[in-house]
């Protein structure tokens, strides 16, 4: 099995064309046809179906596809391992993070770590947990900053804890102050602004609810967290939050701690198991462990 072949199979995989797929890899369409012809002769199994032109995977190219996905990703990162010079002048980190730590944490990291390494690239994926995770596991991103516990805790994983965080309850600065602290039961009946489904602050913020007994009531939701924090500002409701997103959303935002216990959530940093990150990546995590605390409290809270 060559690695060549792995890539033109993922390519007629993905445009389910063969003339397309010769273009992608550039290459001429009967020299690629010829190869796949070679691979499912040496797998002993076809991988399409090409009935009256449709191409289809078969049962053993549907097995085949994610095996030589991640071996085409492994390999994209060694190349680039072994590309980085060792004064760390070029190279890229493909981080994942949840989109409340994009607007948290990483800012402030991202520059330490631009400061120190100016000419690495840095390639940012927002996303949900349960997104990042199958991303890494697939091998496009090197590392990923994620809420435990995960939704699927997989063994190809290895997760650091970083910080537990507070949960704080922000609403409009020109409305009434809301009592202080807040409990989770005074939410009942209050007008909630509530981000989209698989957002991980979304399910803590209704389990806890749940918890108490009550359905939370939304006046709107689906939004990310700019969005969430805008409607919040403009007077459609309160919201539950992080306190490192509190602290940075401005003074329009009135931010009321929670009552104890309240709620927290612990951030973690997790890679590949199987897969070393390259060195730029590396680096990156070297600095993003520094954060191994609790987080700070936030400026400005009502409490």
């Amino acid at each position: 099995m060559q690695f060549q072949q792995l890539q033109y199979f993922v390519a007629v995989a993905e445009t389910r064309h063969f003339t397309r797929a010769a273009e992608r890899v550039h290459v001429s369409q009967p020299s690629l046809s010829q190869q796949i012809r070679a691979l499912e002769k040496e797998l002993g199994a076809e991988l399409f179906s090409r009935a009256r032109g449709n191409i289809a995977l078969t049962d053993a190219g549907e097995a085949l596809l994610p095996l030589a996905r991640r071996i085409l990703a492994d390999a994209d990162t060694a190349r680039h391992e072994v590309q980085e010079l060792a004064q760390l002048r070029r190279g890229r980190v493909r981080l994942g993070a949840t989109p409340s730590l994009c607007t948290g944490l990483l800012p402030d990291v991202l520059r330490a770590f631009h400061d120190l390494h100016p000419a690495i690239e840095l390639l940012i994926e927002e996303g949900g947990s349960h997104d990042l995770v199958r991303e890494l596991a697939r091998g496009a991103l090197d590392l990923a900053l994620v809420v435990l516990p995960l939704p699927t805790p997989s063994p190809a994983l290895t997760t650091v804890e970083l910080l537990q965080e507070d949960l704080v309850v922000v609403s409009s600065a020109a409305s009434p102050a809301p009592r202080r602290p807040v409990r989770i039961a005074d939410l009942q009946g209050e007008p909630l602004v509530m981000f989209r489904h698989g957002y991980d602050l979304r399910e803590l913020t209704v389990a806890a609810c749940r918890a108490e007994g009550f359905e939370p009531a939304f006046t709107v939701e689906g939004g990310e967290m700019d969005a969430v924090l805008g409607f919040v500002r403009a007077g459609l409701g309160l919201a539950v939050v992080p306190r490192m997103v509190a602290a940075r959303a401005g003074r329009d935002l009135r931010v009321t701690a929670l009552a104890r216990p309240g709620l927290r959530r612990t951030i973690a940093l997790a890679h590949r198991s199987d897969v070393a990150p390259p060195r730029a990546a590396r680096e990156l995590q070297r600095l993003l462990l520094r954060t191994r605390t609790a987080a700070p409290q936030g400026p400005g809270t009502d409490a």
